[in-house]
């Protein structure tokens, strides 16, 4: 709000706040205070605005974001002391994807009889990389093997397929499925039946490893994506050689530096698992005085030494997404 006459208006500016830089997954210990914390959260964010709340669904988990542990700890004292909502904390969940950098074609093939009809759906895909990290579903059926009416549900059960990979359970992307071949029954046929083949081919696509030139490999070859931040980092020059020291033990690659009266601007693409705690790290090196922004660039596939780590640490159960 200004003061100003209706002739001469005086508009300023927003103020830019900067983005929460580090997160806190909590809950309410008291299940009661559950429909409450959102309304006490709202009071809070209202007052600050550097503090963000979001729900990460896929993990499971209510985050809250700040500009260091002492600002996102100050907001569960205040929940505490002002509100009495006591709440646990844990470090947030990375939200890993998995790919295939493979490709192989499988077969199958659901069956089914319990008196009456029963049913019965049969198909032939191939399973490779889309190029991209969408998923990509295409038919190359001749001959009527595979009725037509038939493909919306041999696509909804590869889709439902990648819904979860079966390394470690995360979502899948960047898979085109093309079905190539199959059959049906005239009365047995049904959507269920090719919903369940093509989610049968997925499974025998994965367990598929008899690959005479590399060895007992899977033709397939998935593995695990992690996400890669954009970190941009503002301090002192002074500080610029701690600083890359640093980021350079985080398997990040440093995308440009430029200097500004005295102050250096760094922007490196770093794994976002790497950087969970760097808001205090930058504090330390910096006195203080430096400060950063993340924003998320893309995913990138996990070192092979660090591979089964990520799956061991981070594997979803089905219980977990229920």
């Amino acid at each position: 709000m200004t003061i100003c006459t209706p002739k001469t208006p005086l508009i300023f500016d927003k103020i830019p706040f900067p983005t929460a830089v580090l997160y806190r997954a909590f809950r309410p210990k008291n299940k009661a205070d559950e429909d409450k914390i959102g309304q006490a959260l709202s009071r809070i964010m209202a007052e600050d605005p550097t503090i963000f709340v979001t729900r990460n669904a896929e993990v499971r988990q209510q985050l809250l974001g700040g500009q260091g542990t002492g600002h996102v700890n100050y907001v569960f004292d205040r929940l505490k002391n002002a509100f009495k909502i006591d709440v646990e904390t844990e470090a947030p969940k990375i939200v890993y994807r998995e790919t295939i950098k493979g490709s192989v074609e499988t077969e199958g093939r659901y069956k089914k009889q319990s008196g009456g009809s029963g049913h019965f759906g049969v198909v032939k895909i191939k399973w490779e990389k889309s190029g991209s990290d969408e998923n990509i579903f295409a038919e190359q059926v001749f001959g009527g093997a595979v009725p037509k009416n038939f493909f919306p549900a041999v696509e909804k059960g590869v889709n439902k397929s990648l819904e979860s990979g079966l390394l470690a359970g995360f979502p899948v992307i960047g898979v085109k499925a093309t079905l190539l071949d199959g059959a049906y029954h005239p009365v047995d046929s049904d959507e269920i039946s090719f919903v369940n083949a093509a989610i049968l081919s997925y499974k025998e696509a994965y367990e598929v490893n008899k690959d005479g030139r590399t060895g007992n490999k899977f033709l397939l070859k998935p593995t695990i994506l992690e996400p890669i931040m954009k970190l941009t980092i503002t301090a002192s020059s002074i500080y610029t050689g701690d600083i890359l020291s640093d980021i350079n033990t985080r398997r990040a690659r440093v995308l440009s530096m430029e200097e500004t009266n005295g102050e250096q601007v760094l922007v490196a693409a770093v794994p976002e698992a790497e950087i969970l705690e760097y808001a205090n790290t930058l504090k330390s090196i910096t006195k203080s005085s430096g400060m950063f922004t993340r924003e998320f660039m893309a995913y990138e596939e996990v070192p092979s030494f660090l591979i089964d780590k990520v799956i061991a640490d981070n594997r979803i159960t089905r219980e977990d997404k229920q």
